[in-house]
């Protein structure tokens, strides 16, 4: 049994009374035909139940090279963050390898971004895209496989759907650094965290706490921020002001340890004497300060590259399995040592 015929440009021309040329032009948005023309010809497509050739828009779109990304960031304070910076010229350094390009957009939300990569996908901007920042129940990973949009997911495979993802191990990086400051003689931790609906801020979250009860630490002093040094600083404030003060606090991204570095000095505290302080994604901030920041240490910019060759395999048929990046590993510096001794 065979399906029904499929409706080609041909039989288009012929319902609408146009050349074959005319309707091309219409269907790629081209200059050549009015904008009454061009509606004309769609109306009769669709009527008609016309499909673009989606092997044809591949090969096209495997062409250019084009790879998307979106990011849900503030401009100015997408500038300031050097996790991301790191991260893009890594994506760049493959792309550069084979004369592709970014197509980079910043968003206010997730519907923003299932409407922006739908229109990339659907008008052949892009080859295929980088999902970034995962959500739990992430709208992205419900919608787009539905238009066939090639993706690879930078988040845990619990978050990702039905695409490959590359993540780094959140759960145990966190652990780790928990049971180091435990290790030094601290008894109160805090977390200035990322957004709380973020999927890798939820697992931070989780794990530290559950790090805290298996050594019998508490209270479980953790605070969301939007990664900002203005809500770092703020969260680092209302911590030490607190009723119970942390003599450790771990931030989830460098840009906000030093905020919390420069807030502890205003504050009359020496780090490390009075407070340690352990930074996430280290990068040259970290070093510039004084005392220079600990901080779980990876290779953004090569974690940026191999998300970028994720993607490009599975553009290239090869399928491209979810498989974990190198785990941050604790580098400790002058801005940890052991908690102040309490006098009685």
């Amino acid at each position: 049994m065979t399906g029904e015929p499929r409706v080609t440009i041909r039989d288009v021309a012929a319902r609408a009374g146009v050349s074959r040329a005319a309707v091309s032009l219409a269907f790629n948005d081209k200059p050549g035909v009015s904008a009454a023309t061009r509606a004309r010809i769609l109306g009769v497509a669709r009527d008609m139940g016309w499909e673009p050739n989606r092997s044809a828009q591949a090969r096209k779109r495997a062409g250019t090279g084009t790879v998307g990304l979106a990011i849900c960031r503030p401009a100015r304070q997408l500038g300031l963050e050097p996790f991301y910076m790191e991260f893009i010229s890594g994506i760049e350094s493959v792309l550069n390898e084979r004369s592709s390009a970014l197509l980079l957009r910043l968003v206010r939300d997730v519907d923003e971004e299932v409407e922006l990569q739908r229109h990339w996908w659907r008008s052949g901007q892009i080859a295929g895209s980088i999902l970034v920042d995962l959500r739990q129940q992430d709208a992205r990973v419900v919608e787009l496989p539905r238009i066939g949009l090639p993706a690879v997911a930078v988040g845990h495979p619990d978050l990702a759907g039905p695409f490959p993802a590359v993540w780094t191990d959140d759960a145990s990086a966190v652990a780790e650094a928990v049971r180091y400051l435990a290790a030094l003689g601290h008894t109160s931790v805090a977390r200035v965290g990322g957004h709380a609906e973020l999927g890798h801020s939820a697992l931070r979250t989780e794990a530290f706490a559950r790090t805290l009860r298996a050594l019998d630490l508490s209270p479980d002093l953790q605070v969301a921020t939007d990664f900002s040094g203005e809500q770092g600083a703020s969260a680092t404030r209302a911590l030490l002001s607190g009723a119970v003060r942390p003599t450790a606090i771990i931030y989830d991204n460098d840009v906000m340890a030093v905020a919390g570095l420069s807030v502890a000095g205003e504050m009359g505290l020496r780090v490390p004497s009075d407070l340690s302080l352990l930074a996430w994604d280290d990068s040259q901030l970290c070093g510039l300060t004084q005392p220079r920041l600990s901080a779980m240490s990876h290779d953004v910019h090569a974690f940026g590259a191999d998300v970028a060759r994720r993607l490009f395999a599975l553009l290239a048929g090869e399928g491209a399995v979810s498989r974990p990046a190198r785990t941050p590993v604790l580098t400790p510096r002058g801005s940890t040592g052991p908690p102040p001794r309490r006098t009685v």
